[in-house]
């Protein structure tokens, strides 16, 4: 039996003009900047800087025209030009001055890694087969100078790619007197102890040279876990001598690749989205004003609608070009009204996370900031908590105790023994301090550190020291031991 039935659903919808606004919040102000010009790029109605035009606040006047009344058409065109208002979009000003100009920084053109390493191919006498081959070496080499292939690998991929025909031992002659005299010393490693090695045979004759060789040679596995009972049994030495080829070792880099200054990434130019001072002894906030750009509408195509209002006769080719000028100018005033609303969101936002935070801003000390989570920012400014989430990420803040991610100020609340509330970031710098001040010939194990800490006031389980440890990238106690 077929029943029919009525159900009333209420479902929550984003507009595309809300989902491009929420794009908007999200971006960084570089990025901001490449939206901002795209936009400009691909709609004509829209322009940057000040207006060069004549006042056109004529334009917005309340004169209304037949065309109006006209049933054929789709529009009226005093919805855009006439409002008894001046949009805001004319009244709106800037708060920097003309020699605040867009400064944008140059980088230099540089070589990349891999350029670099196979320009010193030109320096061997290698016949055309074993050019290609080390060619090929070189672009194995990754970011940080290691080839992570099996020579057998590059073998087949020389004969499937390249179509040349070479042999395992051939390579691998190649790597060792070619790309391993290369620098940076130490590029082409198969894995750290390679490396180190390299890096060990290209020094000069030292004292402890040799020793260090040795280590990294036959006893490599207990180096690395610093088993060091075990070496001075196994290699028969003094703790003096151990502790002096090993200092020898330290001085070793342990990704070549990252050495080169000319690397394939450029580096990274952070320019903060805001600025708080201190000015008589309160938090002043500011943006940066490269997240206001000026724009206006542009005269061009009011004009041109004037012209249309006023013309006695229209043809269907005019009002065709009146209609996509329409489209135009809706999606100018649009974009326009949205970076407005980016830039309140923005200012909302931060002046909320710089209140909660006020001591840390006013002190520049770690300790000082409060436990925040996003929820408390979107209750305190009555948003989402995915719009603070947005405005949070990828955004900088510059400070008198220098420029910082939004999202550090974020942290969750754990109780002390008081029963207060204290922030993670508290706690994990506690932490840090700890073993930066333990002694590293007996350094604390995760379960010495936790009754440390509670010690000090902050009852925490083994597991959580070991999460916020790693979480500081510091290694576990015995990795951390020093002779």
């Amino acid at each position: 039996m077929l029943k029919q039935s009525l159900q009333y659903k209420l479902h929550q919808k984003l507009s595309p003009q809300q989902i491009q606004l929420m794009k908007l919040i999200q971006l960084p102000i570089m990025a901001f900047e490449q939206r901002i010009k795209q936009e400009l790029e691909e709609n004509i109605a829209l322009d940057s800087g000040k207006e060069e035009t004549e006042d056109i606040d004529d334009l917005y006047d309340n004169t209304h025209d037949d065309t109006q009344d006209n049933e054929n058409d789709d529009f009226n065109v005093d919805d855009y030009l006439s409002d008894d208002e001046i949009p805001d979009y004319r009244t709106k000003a800037n708060n920097y001055s003309p020699d605040d100009e867009e400064i944008i920084m140059p980088y230099a053109a540089g070589i990349t890694f891999h350029q670099h390493l196979k320009s010193q191919l030109n320096t061997f006498r290698l016949d055309e087969q074993e050019y290609e081959v080390a060619k090929f070496l070189v672009g194995s080499v990754d970011d940080s100078g290691y080839i992570r292939r099996d020579i057998e690998d590059i073998v087949d991929d020389l004969a499937f790619i390249q179509n040349i025909t070479t042999t395992p031992k051939e390579v691998a002659r190649l790597l060792k007197k070619v790309i391993h005299k290369l620098d940076p010393v130490g590029v082409g490693a198969r894995d750290l102890r390679e490396t180190l090695l390299i890096q060990l045979k290209r020094k000069k004759e030292k004292p402890n040279r040799k020793l260090a060789i040795e280590i990294i040679e036959k006893t490599f596995e207990h180096f690395v876990k610093k088993h060091y009972k075990k070496l001075l049994d196994k290699l028969d030495i003094s703790e003096e001598q151990l502790k002096k080829a090993v200092k020898e070792i330290e001085k070793l880099n342990p990704k070549p690749g990252g050495s080169y200054a000319g690397n394939n990434k450029l580096a990274e130019q952070i320019i903060p989205d805001f600025t708080i001072r201190i000015v008589d002894g309160e938090l002043e906030l500011t943006l940066n004003s490269r997240n206001a750009p000026e724009m206006h509408i542009s005269s061009t195509y009011t004009n041109m609608l004037k012209g249309y209002k006023e013309s006695k006769e229209k043809s269907k080719s005019q009002k065709d070009a009146v209609q996509f000028i329409k489209q135009k100018l809706d999606s100018a005033k649009w974009f326009i009204d949205a970076v407005r609303q980016r830039q309140q969101t923005l200012l909302l936002t931060m002046n909320s996370i710089m209140n909660h935070q006020k001591k840390f801003f006013l002190t520049g000390d770690i300790l000082n900031i409060k436990p925040m989570i996003l929820k408390d920012i979107a209750d305190d400014i009555h948003m989402d908590v995915s719009t603070v989430s947005r405005v949070a990420n990828s955004k900088y803040v510059n400070t008198p105790y220098g420029t910082k991610l939004i999202k550090e100020f974020f942290s969750e609340s754990m109780k002390n023994a008081k029963g207060e509330d204290v922030s993670t970031r508290e706690i994990k710098k506690i932490l840090e301090t700890v073993i930066e001040e333990e002694n590293k010939k007996k350094p604390l194990t995760d379960e010495k550190l936790a009754l440390l800490l509670k010690e000090k006031g902050y009852p925490i389980a083994r597991r959580t020291i070991a999460k916020y440890r790693e979480q500081l990238d510091l290694p576990v106690a015995r990795l951390r031991k020093k002779l």
